[in-house]
């Protein structure tokens, strides 16, 4: 395995074969020496489980900038390749600070213990370049985790994308825009492509000029907008290049399957970019499916258990393997 430039180990164990015995003093005894009663547990007899974390590994380089991406890789059954998740975190497409991409290391590591190979990728913001280039390096990012598949445990046939926010959005447009040139940036020699076998999208945003309409409060066509940021300018300036940004636009038959997860109470992407996604994506005969989380805000409770798990049970039907840990 080639050096890789920082090793971060994280141990998540689950536990295994031993006994913990514990001294407790018996009640109004003033001899502990002699008073002791030992008593002994027994822990659950289950298989260890070890996740590791490859942390800052580049896999783009952009001038002096390079682009990196966290790996979580599941220790055990070695021989066998693994399907891949790769994670887009949101950020407003960097608008004012760039992605946090270790911010949801923890739950993507409770998915690496079931089996899979987990990715936390980061791409360029807004300020550093303007759409299609965040697109275009997270399907640098594919092709990177594809072309060295053996080396990560990686089965390139059972990819999966996931993103929050800007992130989903991404996620959205690498589902059903894999194949368009434009979106996939530089040419590449790779046996492989950047197409995913199953997308999903957290309250991502799809059609711009839509979101408006929907939410008031939040004012897309503005020029300081996030939207307007990626796009280059205030989005009613540039409806062609809207229109490539979104992931609606690039829908067909063959897109994969999505699960779409959005709040009610979303206020800063309303709930109608995910029905929008959602109706294109079932009139073009695609699997999708459209859950509305009652109560839930811009990201606000999306980490609970029955949520995560719904993600889980998608990515299992769609990126089988018999490599998979039960739970």
């Amino acid at each position: 395995m080639k050096k890789l430039i920082t090793m971060v180990v994280v141990c998540i164990l689950i536990t295994s074969v031993s006994i913990l015995v514990v001294a407790k003093p018996l009640i109004g005894s003033s001899n502990n020496s002699e008073s002791t009663e030992i008593r002994t547990i027994r822990a659950n007899k289950r298989s260890t489980n070890h996740v590791r974390l490859y942390a800052n590994i580049p896999y783009k380089t952009i001038g002096n900038k390079k682009l990196k991406l966290h790996l979580l890789i599941p220790e055990g059954h070695k021989s066998k390749p693994k399907p891949l998740i790769i994670f887009v975190k949101g950020s407003g497409w960097g608008k004012n600070k760039p992605q946090d991409s270790f911010m949801f290391i923890p739950q993507l590591a409770e998915f690496a213990k079931k089996g899979y190979v987990v990715a936390s990728v980061e791409h360029r913001t807004s300020h550093e370049a303007k759409f299609p280039a965040q697109i275009q390096d997270v399907n640098s990012a594919v092709l990177f985790l594809k072309n060295n598949a053996k080396e990560y445990q990686i089965n390139p046939k059972l990819v999966g994308v996931w993103g929050t926010s800007s992130g989903g959005h991404l996620a959205a447009l690498l589902g059903t825009g894999c194949h368009v040139l434009e979106l996939r940036g530089e040419k590449s020699d790779s046996k492989y492509n950047s197409c995913v076998q199953a997308v999903v999208d957290w309250y991502g945003p799809t059609d711009f000029l839509q979101m408006s309409k929907a939410t008031p409060s939040y004012y897309a066509e503005a020029p300081e907008s996030a939207e307007s940021l990626l796009i280059g300018t205030p989005i009613l300036e540039n409806k062609e290049k809207v229109r490539k940004a979104n992931p609606i636009t690039y829908v067909t038959k063959d897109s994969p399957p999505f699960l779409i997860m959005h709040g009610d109470e979303d206020k800063r992407v309303p709930f109608n970019q995910s029905e929008l996604l959602y109706e294109a994506l079932k009139k073009n005969g695609v699997d999708a499916t459209l859950i509305k989380v009652k109560g839930g805000g811009h990201g606000s409770g999306f980490s609970n258990p029955e949520i995560l798990k719904i993600v889980q049970e998608f990515f299992d039907k769609h990126l089988n393997s018999n490599d998979m840990k039960k739970p």
